[in-house]
């Protein structure tokens, strides 16, 4: 096939509540945030018992992959590695090398252009073969996939699913999210000749596929997760403020896709099903939080499909005029300028 393994990249989390502020000290290293900004954040993963699901998610994801690859023939082992919690990608990559492999996938855990969404896994796959040193695996990442026809159908069955918790009741919104991303940070995204804001043009565009795809004419596409100092412009509005308004306006219930995730990581748990959800109880309004689409056998065809791209020269399907991106080797960036880290103050 021209590789011998599958690298599954993705953001790492803690696993127990001596990891919380180690963890975070990770996510936030060289970016000035004040202790007490980390250990406001620490309280809610130890309202979980200091364990984020992120890591459980991912091997849940990876052995359906596995179980995917095995079903069509395609031997490729997988490996598991992470940003800012164990198992590092540093180590991953180094176990690789040691097996023996020389060529291998990356699949980043992220559907979406951007710097954190794309460019900032190529930082990582930089980092890491850099750790390794000689004879580090060549590392080829796979592309974008937000508007891949199995990515769009399973979030838009969800969305159908939480639909349909609601009951058959007049006036539902729907409402799709995502993280917010500083202004500046969504400006910078994208190849500089395109003009920049590829974050939120491919939510906005996943958001009206799905919409489609579920029957849905009215939505909103809102944000969710900011962190840093106030007088720092960011993606707006927030979900909670959104839902508020929503709420003057007379809405009674709401269902919320947070299109912009790919599992029920901590932040979606925390932002939508503990903090939304207990707002819009606070106003009456129906609620229901429609699932991520990786425990839906079609994330892991998706996957594959993927990788069959490049072992199988199998064509490039997507619903969107968007060109594909985010193919590259050794942590290259796409394109010259593309997608460049926005200068963060500390929070």
């Amino acid at each position: 096939m021209g590789y011998d393994a599958l690298l599954w990249l993705s953001f790492g989390g803690p696993e127990g509540p001596d990891e919380v502020l180690p963890f975070l000290e990770n996510v936030t290293r060289g970016r000035g945030v004040p202790r007490e900004r980390l250990l406001e954040v620490a309280e809610h993963y130890q309202h979980f018992g200091g364990v984020s699901p992120i890591n459980r998610l991912n091997r849940a994801a990876i052995a359906a992959v596995e179980k995917q690859l095995v079903a069509e023939g395609l031997e490729l082992p997988v490996h598991f590695g992470n940003r800012n919690w164990r198992p590092m990608v540093e180590d991953t990559l180094a176990t690789m090398k040691g097996e023996g492999v020389r060529r291998a996938l990356v699949f980043p855990t992220s559907a979406y252009g951007g710097y954190s969404a794309c460019r900032q896994y190529d930082e990582d796959i930089e980092r890491a073969r850099a750790a390794v040193g000689a004879g580090a695996p060549e590392l080829v990442k796979l592309r974008q996939f937000f508007d891949h026809p199995l990515f769009v159908s399973a979030v838009a069955d969800a969305v159908r699913a939480a639909h349909a918790e609601l009951g058959d009741r007049p006036g539902i919104r729907t409402v799709f999210t995502a993280h917010s991303i500083p202004e500046s940070a969504d400006l910078a995204a994208g190849p500089p000749a395109e003009g920049g804001r590829l974050y939120s043009r491919q939510i906005a565009e996943a958001a009206r596929l799905v919409a489609a795809e579920a029957g849905i004419a009215e939505y909103d596409v809102v944000w969710q997760s900011r962190s840093g100092p106030p007088q720092v412009r960011w993606l707006e509005p927030d979900i909670v403020d959104h839902l508020d308004a929503l709420h003057e306006q007379g809405v009674a219930a709401v269902v919320v896709s947070p299109i912009g995730f790919v599992s029920d990581h901590l932040e979606v748990i925390w932002d939508l099903d503990n903090e939304a959800a207990e707002r819009a109880g606070e106003h009456g309004m129906a609620f229901a939080r429609a699932a991520t689409p990786d425990a839906d056998p079609r994330f892991a065809e998706l996957v594959v499909e993927l990788i069959r791209e490049h072992v199988a020269d199998a064509p490039v399907r997507a619903l969107s005029a968007f060109p594909a991106a985010g193919c590259t080797v050794n942590g290259a960036p796409c394109a010259a300028g593309c997608c460049e880290p926005a200068k963060r103050p500390a929070r």
